[in-house]
């Protein structure tokens, strides 16, 4: 039986998830990565996106995260995200609205002199990545 790797996703607010898992798999800031037990150990950061991971069962489970750090280990994954929602924590509306939102600010902000297209793009990119989570969900429940 192969072994698993211990993952721990954690925000300011909260630990999101603790637990054991076969595979890792995360945006990190260079290129997605994975990462099995016996790996060496790194450090990177994350950009917004989906961390995958296969629980000891065999089920895949995913996570949105919106950056941070991750710590790979031998034995453990630890990865220290600004905000994190597991896909079944993700309401559909709310991430819809959020999508709309960044959509007419990119746009508005086109029309100014003074553009702060950095922050623009990276509410559109959260939202985006969330809106992609969750209708991940609704097509498995289907």
């Amino acid at each position: 039986m192969a072994k698993n790797i211990k993952l721990e996703i954690v925000t300011p607010d909260k630990a999101v998830v603790s637990e054991e898992v076969q595979i890792v798999m995360a945006p990190g800031a260079l290129g997605e990565f994975g990462v099995l037990v016996g790996h060496t150990p790194f450090l990177t950061t994350l950009k917004v996106g989906i961390v995958r991971y296969v629980e000891a069962d065999g089920q895949e489970r995913r996570v949105f995260v919106s950056g941070g750090f991750a710590e790979a280990l031998p034995d453990k994954v630890t990865i220290l995200a600004e905000s994190a929602e597991r896909r079944r924590d993700i309401d559909l509306e709310r991430a819809k609205a959020a999508l709309e939102r960044a959509q007419k600010r990119l746009a508005e902000e086109a029309r100014k002199e003074e553009v702060d297209y950095t922050r623009a793009r990276a509410a559109l990119e959260r939202a985006l990545q969330r809106l992609r989570i969750a209708e991940t969900r609704r097509r498995e429940a289907a």
